[in-house]
């Protein structure tokens, strides 16, 4: 009888830590990402989300623990070919058009398919605007370009944050479309965004607050352990926090305040080490 082995973790971060000064920007995370699916990074600005990338893309040098990528240890110049990484800020060149950066980005990842770059000028609804300068176009175009260049080089690891600010509902739905697409053919996505209203197209969501990853698990998964109909909810009370964004408090009785007992023992159970409520 043969047995099936998982594959192993397309993403790793283990202890991962990033101090600046006395700020613990990212505090002892843990994590296990497997190939294939995608994984929404949820928390509130200033959560740690976009250092907790910068870390694991090896754009960051860690104050502790390490980072894998495809079981390769960050930072790692080999490695780089295989990732995919959309900044919030646009990194492209002003004066350069549409097609010139996407063909400059795809030669320096060594992928000058012309197909690629056609594939995903049609993905981004850009093929009419190829001679125009980047500095030409709305920021939501910038946007679009921004995505296209994470894409041409088709990274086996794709790290995009905040991907569909400003661009609109019926181009953020094929954007969805092709991100499963991909995770369907074995690429790892994580997403990292501030808003709720797209956790749910994400195969699995891992909730950040103050440098720890405070919860794990599929959206229906996060709504059950805290009892409530809304992700949004849900990340209040695994932070330990009522629907205002308040302190829960202990009762006087020594028995735990609401939200206290969720995974057994609070949202922090354990000590606070990241990963207790999972």
């Amino acid at each position: 009888m043969s047995t099936m082995t998982a594959p192993a973790p397309a993403v790793e971060a283990v202890n991962l830590q990033k101090r600046f000064g006395q700020i613990h920007a990212v505090d002892g995370i843990d994590l296990a990402l497997s190939p294939g699916r995608i994984y929404g990074l949820l928390g509130p600005n200033g959560s740690g989300k976009t250092t907790l990338i910068r870390l694991l893309t090896g754009l960051a040098h860690a104050s502790g623990g390490e980072a894998r990528i495809l079981g390769t240890k960050m930072p790692s110049r080999k490695a780089l070919g295989t990732i995919g990484y959309m900044p919030q800020a646009e990194a492209l060149y002003p004066e350069l058009s549409v097609g010139e950066n996407l063909g400059f980005f795809a030669r320096l990842e060594s992928h000058a398919d012309r197909s690629s770059i056609e594939r995903v000028l049609d993905l981004v609804e850009l093929r009419d605007r190829k001679g125009t300068p980047a500095l030409e176009l709305s920021g939501g175009m910038r946007r679009r370009l921004s995505l296209a260049v994470t894409l041409v080089h088709e990274p086996e690891v794709l790290f995009l944050d905040e991907p569909t600010v400003g661009v609109d509902p019926a181009l953020r739905v094929q954007f969805w479309t092709h991100f499963r697409r991909l995770a369907a053919q074995g690429t790892t996505i994580l997403v990292a965004s501030h808003v709720m209203d797209e956790a749910d197209r994400c195969d699995e969501l891992l909730f950040v607050r103050s440098g720890k990853v405070i919860g794990q698990g599929t959206g229906a998964e996060l709504r059950a352990r805290a009892g409530t109909d809304n992700l949004e909810a849900a990340f209040l009370v695994l932070s330990g926090l009522d629907p205002e964004g308040n302190p829960i408090e202990p009762r006087a009785d020594g028995a735990p305040g609401e939200g206290e007992s969720i995974g057994g023992g609070g949202p922090m159970a354990g000590g606070g080490r990241p990963g207790a409520v999972l």
